[in-house]
């Protein structure tokens, strides 16, 4: 069998039981079944040398992005509390562990719950994982802005991922001002900054949102938060699965996809 029909048949699968899921109204904190991670990357294998994974479309087939096209620009993860943010959040980071060595793609971690990253602490791609309001993460920023400065066509990559947006900017204004640099210039200087906020304090950081022109979408239950998300009063959140799926505009359509188990 087609391997991306493998994936194809195993995905309908995990649709028809999450819409019985939804239908029965229940809430779990992820599908039984989803394919892990490493078997999803060896199943698509050779993946382009400029990839990383975000996810797993419903036709079995990756879902990419390419860190040497600057136009997606920073990405913005946003659901409900639960949905998977950090999921995929953890997913993108553990996926170039296992796609690029150190010197193609690196990734710096900014949260506020470091104890949820332990497992990363030994990766050789990770550059570090940075307490939101330690000092050293004012220190990680700048030090991207300068790299990005001096980055004249390196074939490295940089992931800055940063786990809540919103506990973020309480920071400082110099903080701010080096990630609104890199939310701006970072891509075509391959800085990728990927940032998740949680969709009920979309309001608090809505003058952030104009930075960010691809976005991944959880699980959202209320429908102005879906809205002032999407920027689309049609858009339909809540019927994401909470924990494994998420979704994204790709043109007039919407693209679903499901988050990969980490082994």
């Amino acid at each position: 069998m087609d391997k991306s029909n493998r994936f194809a048949l195993m995905i309908d699968a995990l649709t028809e039981l999450a819409e019985e899921e939804q239908a029965h109204h229940a809430s779990r904190p992820s599908m039984p079944g989803l394919p892990s991670l490493r078997s999803v990357i060896a199943d698509a294998s050779p993946l382009p040398r400029e990839a990383i994974l975000l996810g797993l479309a419903e036709d079995g087939l990756p879902v990419l992005l390419n860190l040497y096209d600057p136009i997606p620009g920073p990405l913005l993860i946003s659901g409900d509390q639960a949905s998977g943010k950090t999921a995929l959040l953890q997913t993108i980071a553990q996926g170039a562990e296992l796609l690029h060595a150190p010197s193609e793609v690196q990734y710096g971690i900014i949260t506020p719950y470091p104890s949820e990253w332990n497992n990363f602490h030994s990766n050789q791609n990770s550059t570090g994982i940075y307490a939101t309001k330690d000092s050293t993460t004012q220190d990680l920023l700048h030090s991207l802005v300068t790299w990005a400065h001096n980055n004249k066509g390196d074939k490295q990559s940089v992931l800055l991922l940063i786990d809540d947006l919103e506990s973020f900017i309480k920071l400082n204004q110099q903080a701010e001002q080096d990630l609104r640099w890199l939310l701006l210039r970072g891509p075509s200087r391959r800085v990728w900054p990927i940032i998740t906020i949680n969709a009920s304090h979309a309001q608090n950081v809505k003058d952030w949102l104009g930075s960010f022109r691809t976005r991944l979408f959880g699980c959202t239950r209320d429908s102005n938060d879906a809205q002032l998300l999407t920027g689309n009063s049609k858009a339909t959140l809540s019927q994401l699965i909470s924990g494994s799926q998420f979704t994204m505009r790709e043109g007039n359509n919407w693209l679903n996809f499901w988050v990969p188990s980490i082994d």
